[in-house]
């Protein structure tokens, strides 16, 4: 029951949202929501920075906009980053605001509960074209321009049932409302076909995307070393996410033996204690991105901790970002290039 009372009141929230749209007009530049349908990671943040940082090396002024999800801060637009260097704590803004400024250089990273503002902010203080907006499919009050949305590869819509009997956060005629679908991840055997065909079935785009270990950083060294030298190792997990269950798989598909793990809920707020007695036989411990942004150096002495890091790759990205410009133009939402507006102003 308390299922489908979610559900109602879900499909509720949209459509009276989509109801005051016109009366909240549209901000003053392009928006592109990259958001998801399910709890937990389906990629939604790295997608996001790819397809911001490729606007960006394409010539758009771009900025990035997150809730800043377990941060402090209560104001209604707090910069993040301005392209340039951080401005904020982890603490006041977020960890996931943070791993946006790290993957999408160049990019002004702000954070705000109302993307709206966060939005005119982005426009007044950035001069921006394209916002991009970090898990926005559920955000109804700023209207976008295109609706991304991600889903895990492998995991899928999960037994297709909304919270709390199951992972999604809206039910699947949801995806009405969307204009792309984003796989991220399981291009091979695992692929969910059943998810693109669904998205085939009411006209959506699919575009592919994967999550690609980079490197391994060391957290209170900086020491950087090659995923390849994750080879033959015995490792420990330490994380804080949604599924730790995909970074275990990752650390096996490098070739690591993972042989102890330590987790906690997603956006786990980290304490001393909880980096007590970790097994100092491992060969290393691995965390993300995100994890280590949390964690103090003092409090691993003795562990060689390092943090993974993940970026997005996109199949065919100059395809799918023209693309992405072209659905934007067509809605008269961008100019021809981004040396219009500099043009004419000068």
């Amino acid at each position: 029951m308390s299922a489908i009372l979610y559900g109602v009141g879900a499909r509720a929230h949209r459509a009276w949202m989509k109801r005051g749209e016109p009366a909240r007009g549209r901000l003053a530049c392009a928006v592109v929501s990259v958001g998801g349908m399910t709890v937990g990671g389906a990629g939604k943040t790295p997608v996001a920075a790819r397809i911001a940082l490729g606007l960006s090396r394409r010539g758009w002024r771009v900025a990035l906009a997150s809730r800043g999800y377990r941060g402090r801060s209560r104001d209604p637009v707090r910069v993040v980053s301005d392209g340039s260097r951080i401005r904020t704590s982890i603490e006041e803004a977020g960890d996931e605001s943070l791993v946006l400024a790290a993957h999408a250089p160049g990019v002004p990273v702000m954070v705000g509960r109302d993307r709206r503002i966060v939005g005119h902010h982005a426009v007044s203080a950035f001069d921006a074209q394209i916002l991009v907006l970090d898990d926005g499919f559920q955000h109804h009050r700023l209207p976008r321009d295109l609706d991304i949305v991600c889903v895990d590869g492998i995991a899928g819509f999960g037994n297709r049932r909304v919270l709390p009997a199951g992972p999604l956060r809206e039910p699947l005629s949801a995806l009405r409302s969307a204009d792309w679908l984003c796989l991220v991840d399981g291009a091979g055997e695992g692929t969910k076909g059943a998810e693109i065909e669904a998205g085939d079935a009411i006209g959506l785009e699919v575009m592919r995307a994967s999550r690609c270990p980079v490197d391994l950083v060391r957290i209170d060294q900086g020491e950087r070393r090659p995923v390849e030298s994750l080879k033959g190792m015995r490792v420990g997990l330490l994380a804080g996410i949604a599924r730790p269950a995909s970074l275990r798989e990752t650390l096996a598909g490098l070739g690591a033996d993972v042989a102890a793990e330590r987790t906690f809920p997603d956006h786990h707020a980290y304490r001393a204690a909880d980096c007590l007695e970790l097994d100092e036989s491992m060969d290393l411990w691995v965390t993300t991105e995100k994890d280590a942004l949390k964690i103090l150096p003092e409090w691993v002495k003795g562990i060689s901790l390092f943090a993974l890091r993940i970026e997005a790759e996109i199949e065919q990205e100059a395809r799918v970002l023209g693309r992405l410009e072209s659905r934007l133009r067509e809605a008269g939402r961008l100019p021809r290039s981004p040396d219009v507006i500099a043009d004419a102003e000068s």
